[in-house]
């Protein structure tokens, strides 16, 4: 049975990258460990790393060497090949596969690029790397250029020649298909193979295929003379400013790169005027020509200039340079995470990953990874999709992680705030944020507001809120998206980057209110630590729980784990295992495992138990040999605030484990929090949990 995957192309510029991007994150959903190998890369600098396997170790935290993720050089295969040495290269490749094959459950190995003179030989040496590594393959083509019968034709040669060389063919990916066309080359690949194959049709995707000013730095040799914290930005379209300035404004296109002579400050000033205006289309950068610097008095007025587009100069002429930017084919790599998860999102919204792992992967590890769980709360929440409120809607992490969101089209979004002021950040930090799948409302704007105003009032009437203080308190925007949750026009709500835990949770006690029979808040955060996920709860809400808390709080950790396909085994911790220890703390935690073993007799729990005995299995057996959960618990329960939330962050730091969360429980509609320190990795993992909870409601 084979443990890896070849996927190759037949041609240059395939787009093979989206393929080899979306199938690592398929594998990493389903396997514990999986290794990446390039046979033969393109000849790179000393000391450089391949831009394919930068991007891919990099943006998935592979734990591999750079060193045993190829085996040779472009150059190198060629020289061998023409000292009739060929076969040392096949053993070669041969041993550093194999090597790979030992150490990892699944290998993705991704074939050459075809980028130059060695293109001839390039096919037949895929195949037979294929062939001896005994590795499926998905074949990879570009419809650019090609007639439906042409592509047709194509990958049906392909298939025939490696099926020829004994290599098995898993599946052909037609790259690049005009949307319009897609049915039409589906339909036409699907009569060609049947189902002996598995068919993948992929559109052309503009922002992908736009170069980033990075790369058209990169290929002029341009020198960057002011925001270079936007190099990512995507140049959508470029035009020359030659004309006077009323007339070239009238041609500014959305992510329009302007290219002018460096003397021309009137374009400069103009389009940069321009970028910042509303009334205009958002430039990506600008280009000067001819190797001019501005004046420096020009210069001293652009470095008053907040969040500056890119301005680069470069010695070529005007005509020169704007022919080279026509013919720059944009790549994907490492810095530019956002055409990565594009990428990824492509291949997942186009290809059937599920009946494609099906054909390709033999086994699936017992072993729960942070990757295999974050991988199956995107595709748990994409079953049923979810409409989440993010109040704090302009600020910068919200945004970027509200345009992640919607590329893998994972939940339905509102953010609240400005719709001005979100366009405009999103547009000058260059975050692709498509307007029309996201909603944005003002409080006081929104046609509800007079509604939920009598609302709130009517429902804190009896604690002394009038209805001008209803009225003040949705003004709000915490009271706000709590209140869409309330009234079913929003199924939960994120917040908490830059409000307290209070402000987020204080609207929901007040009227989303507990769940019948749940007398407390409390939390759980997902700890994805190397080899498996644990839960840790409650490091957020309770400082001092008594034991009918600690109860409840045990109960709902272990329902909450459940929920999301962990089978809970408990630990109740303390300073002291089983029945050795004596004192009061100790005693609430005993109280509170005997309480939840007379509620719940079938969930396996253990306490008191120190932290080592939880989770170790030689400590857990020594001191606990008859225990069902010593050494193996996965929701662990901390006896106060002050030991979970310094436990979970000294985990956090100390280990690297990713902590998803704080996830809150107990709530009638679900309601979840941020750190104020949190990253856009936080709040994008948060929302995702919060809309598997809505799914239960």
């Amino acid at each position: 049975m084979s443990k890896a995957l070849y996927v190759t192309t037949i041609e240059p510029r395939s787009g093979k990258s989206i393929v080899v991007l979306g199938l690592m994150r398929m594998l990493l959903g389903r396997t514990a460990k999986v290794g990446y190998f390039r046979p033969i890369i393109d000849d790179i600098p000393n000391g450089a790393v391949d831009n394919h396997i930068n991007t891919v170790t990099s943006f998935f935290e592979l734990d591999i060497a750079i060193k045993d993720t190829f085996a040779f050089t472009r150059s190198e295969v060629l020289t061998a090949y023409n000292q009739g040495r060929g076969g040392e290269v096949i053993d070669k490749i041969i041993g550093k596969y194999k090597m790979l094959e030992e150490l990892y459950d699944f290998v993705l190995v991704e074939g050459t690029d075809f980028s130059d003179d060695s293109s001839i030989i390039e096919f037949d040496i895929n195949a037979l790397i294929a062939k001896n590594i005994g590795a499926p393959t998905i074949l990879v083509a570009s419809a650019l250029g090609k007639t439906t019968m042409e592509l047709r034709g194509t990958l049906r040669l392909a298939y025939d020649t490696f099926r020829k060389k004994d290599v098995e063919v898993l599946g052909v990916v037609a790259n690049k298909i005009a949307i319009t066309n897609a049915i039409e080359v589906t339909t036409a690949l699907q009569e060609e193979f049947g189902d002996e194959i598995e068919v993948i049709v992929i559109p052309k995707i503009n922002s992908l295929i736009n170069p980033t000013i990075k790369e058209i730095v990169d290929a002029l040799d341009g020198e960057v003379l002011f925001g270079e914290e936007f190099l990512n930005n995507q140049a959508g379209s470029f035009g020359v400013g030659a004309m006077q300035l009323r007339n070239y404004l009238t041609h500014l296109k959305e992510d329009s790169l302007v290219i002018t002579p460096g003397d021309r400050a009137d374009i400069i000033l103009g389009v940069l005027q321009a970028n910042l205006s509303d009334n205009y289309p958002k430039i990506s950068g600008v280009v000067l020509t001819g190797g001019i610097i501005p004046e420096e008095s020009i210069l001293k007025l652009i470095e008053g200039v907040k969040e500056v587009v890119p301005i680069v100069s470069v010695s070529e002429g005007t005509f020169a340079v704007t022919n080279r930017i026509g013919r720059i084919e944009s790549r994907i790599y490492a810095d530019n995470k956002q055409k990565v998860t594009t990428s990824i999102a492509v291949f997942e919204k186009y290809v059937n990953v599920d009946r494609l792992a099906k054909r390709m992967i033999t086994f699936k590890s017992d072993v729960l990874t942070p990757r295999m769980f974050q991988y199956e709360l995107l595709k748990r929440a994409q079953q049923e999709k979810k409409h989440i409120v993010l109040p704090e809607g302009e600020d910068e992490r919200i945004i970027r992680a509200t345009s992640r969101l919607l590329a893998v089209g994972v939940v339905d979004i509102t953010l609240i705030g400005s719709k001005r002021k979100i366009k405009n950040k999103a547009s000058k930090l260059g975050i692709p944020l498509d307007m029309d799948r996201v909603k944005i409302i003002s409080p006081l704007k929104s046609p509800y507001f007079e509604e939920y105003v009598t609302t709130f009032y009517e429902l804190r009437k009896h604690k002394n809120v009038n209805i001008d203080m209803a009225r003040d308190m949705m003004t709000d925007v915490s009271y706000f998206g709590t209140m869409m949750i309330y009234k079913g026009h929003a199924d939960g709500m994120v917040s908490g980057a830059i409000h307290t835990t209070q402000h987020t949770i204080r609207p929901a006690l007040q009227f989303i209110k507990t769940k019948p029979g749940a007398s407390v808040v409390s939390s759980v955060f997902f700890m994805c630590l190397k080899d498996r996920v644990s839960i840790f709860g409650d490091c957020a809400i309770n400082p001092n729980p008594n034991a009918v808390q600690l109860a409840e709080i045990a109960i709902a950790s272990a329902a909450s784990a459940a929920s999301f396909g962990i089978v809970p085994k408990v630990a109740m911790l303390s300073y002291s295992s089983g029945a050795s220890g004596q004192g009061a703390d100790v005693d609430r935690v005993r109280e509170a495992t005997q309480i939840v073993k007379e509620k719940k007799s079938d969930l396996k729990i253990e306490g008191p138990i120190q932290y080592d005995a939880a989770v170790d299995l030689v400590v857990g057996k020594s001191k606990l040999p008859d225990s069902e959960v010593a050494g193996q618990a996965n929701v662990l329960i901390f006896p106060d605030l002050n030991t979970g939330n310094n436990t979970y962050k000294a985990v956090q730091r100390e280990t690297g484990a990713l902590a998803i969360g704080p996830m809150l429980q107990g709530l009638n509609k679900p309601v979840n929090d941020l750190s104020r320190g949190c990253t856009v990795d936080d709040i994008y993992n948060t929302v995702i949990i919060t809309a598997i909870q809505a799914q239960d409601f």
